[in-house]
This record gives C-alpha cells, structure tokens and sequence, in this order.
C-alpha cells in the first residue's frame, strides 16, 4: 500500500500539534492520501473555523503536485495550476503550509496546516512529517 497508514497519520497530527503548542498558535492539521484525501484531521482548542479548509487545501495540493504548497503561491495564476484546481473540484489551495510524505520517491500522502501564518503553518508540518 503506497499511501500513508492511519496510524502513521495520527503519529504526524500528534507532532504536529506538539510544534504548535511550542510556537504558542492555534491550528487544524490535515493528513491525507496520495489523492488529496482525508486519513487524520485534528482542530486544536479556539483555532478559526476556517482552518480546518485550508488545512485540507493545502494538503490537497502537496499531495497532488508532490511538493511544498507554498512553492506553488506564485503560480497560482498559472493556467495549468488554475485548470487542475478546477478539474479537482477547487479543494486545493495553493498557498504556503503543507508539505508531502514521500518515501522511496512515491508520494504517500502530505500534511496540511491551517491557522497561524503561512510560514507557521509549514514549520508545523514539517515537524509532523518529520516524526515518520
């Protein structure tokens, strides 16, 4: 099975969550599949409802483009970036905060943080990537 197991994901949401706490900001953290979607999701206490989209887009996008969702910011506008956002159904949110799960070169999945600032938000998931 190529795709990141639901015990894997906790231990991520688990991580990153722990980083979270350490910077003192509130966040929701997406695990999902190679497809974009959802295996683990968790909300920390008092994080803006809105989080819990954008932590899901993100990772959507990390997952499908194999990548760092912020490397993609700049192009969002591109018109492949646009036509595939849209194909997808327009889930995906090409902005900094969401990193994939790669081993042995196969996309298995990503990480999607929502709630702090861009930057923020991808140290959290790296740091949940990381705990794999």
């Amino acid at each position: 099975n190529m795709a990141v197991s639901l015990e894997e994901a906790n231990k991520v949401v688990q991580a990153t969550i722990a980083k979270a706490k350490e910077l003192n900001i509130k966040v929701s953290v997406a695990v999902c599949d190679p497809g974009g979607r959802l295996v683990a999701f968790s909300r920390m206490d008092g994080t803006i409802w809105a989080s819990v989209y954008g932590s899901q887009g993100k990772a959507a996008t990390s997952a499908g483009f194999g990548r760092a969702s912020g490397e993609l910011q700049d192009r969002a506008d591109h018109p492949t970036i646009r036509a595939i956002i849209a194909a997808d159904g327009g889930r995906m949110i090409p902005g900094q905060g969401a990193v994939p799960i790669i081993r042995n070169g196969v996309v298995e999945g990503a990480c999607g943080v929502g709630g702090g600032t861009g930057q923020e938000d991808e140290v959290c998931a790296k740091a949940g990537v990381a705990a794999l």
